[in-house]
């Protein structure tokens, strides 16, 4: 068992005031808490909790072929799982009509493309699957766990006036300018250990007190605890944590025990 390291990142769209276990992290605008793994070796999957007061920049992430067309060693596909959020909080996810690329770019020059997006309602147990090419934008307000490929490649399409770079071209030519599917978004029972999610470089599942069914029988997971604790190799790791495990039987889940469990 590997207990990784958290790494706090500061971001324009953050927070001062974190919630519990993060409440101790004060005077620093943190937007990510990122659970990168050992320095001498990259996870495939990388686990960030986002915490907001504005709203994040409107982005896309290329594919693997169009990141390697480009030089760059892979893509970035991504899940949310919405922990917590302020009544009325959204996310921008795809747009509310197709466009073409070249209405894409001057929506986004513009920023109307702020209002040709959908904004979805964000409630805590809510998943969100981003595939590359979603146009897609977190509100504020909200408090999320990410799962992601371990690649920080980003395309800004629009970030309300802040003085930071934009891709438009990078991003326009990787985005899918349409509607979000809705069978990518789905509520999850937090009362039932079940596979969340089986995306491209993926799964995620959430385990319940010790029924660790939907867990493959070999192979590394990365673990976060959403409620109580568990042992991993006769190590307790709490909300707030996340831990890396050889296998499933390196992990002893108790009756009140909820977690996250992602591989690749």
């Amino acid at each position: 068992m590997t207990r990784l390291t958290p790494i706090a990142v500061e971001k324009p769209w953050g927070r001062t005031s974190l919630p519990p276990p993060f409440d101790t992290m004060r005077g620093r605008r943190i937007g990510e808490i990122w659970f990168p793994g050992p320095e001498d070796e990259r996870l495939a999957l990388l686990i960030k909790y986002l915490f907001t007061s504005e709203k994040l920049s409107v982005q896309v992430h290329p594919s693997d072929a169009e990141a390697v067309a480009l030089g760059l060693p892979a893509g970035k596909e991504e899940c949310w799982y919405i922990l917590d959020a302020k009544p009325g909080a959204r996310l921008g996810i795809g747009l509310r009509m197709p466009l073409s690329k070249a209405r894409l770019r001057e929506a986004a020059l513009s920023g109307e493309i702020e209002t040709l997006m959908e904004w979805h309602v964000a409630e805590p147990g809510m998943l969100f699957h981003i595939p590359p090419g979603t146009i897609h934008a977190i509100g504020a307000d909200i408090s999320l766990i990410e799962i992601q490929q371990n690649s920080d490649i980003t395309y800004r399409l629009y970030d309300y006036g802040r003085p930071r770079e934009l891709h438009l071209s990078e991003g326009v030519d990787v985005a899918d300018p349409s509607p979000y599917p809705r069978s990518r978004q789905t509520s999850v029972d937090p009362s039932t250990s079940a596979i969340l999610l089986e995306a491209e470089h993926f799964t995620l599942a959430q385990i319940v007190g010790d029924d660790m069914s939907p867990l493959p029988g070999h192979g590394e997971l990365l673990v976060v605890p959403i409620e109580g604790r568990l042992r991993i190799c006769g190590q307790t790791i709490t909300a707030g944590e996340c831990a890396r495990a050889a296998s499933k039987a390196e992990i002893d889940a108790q009756d009140r025990i909820r977690a996250l469990v992602a591989w690749s």
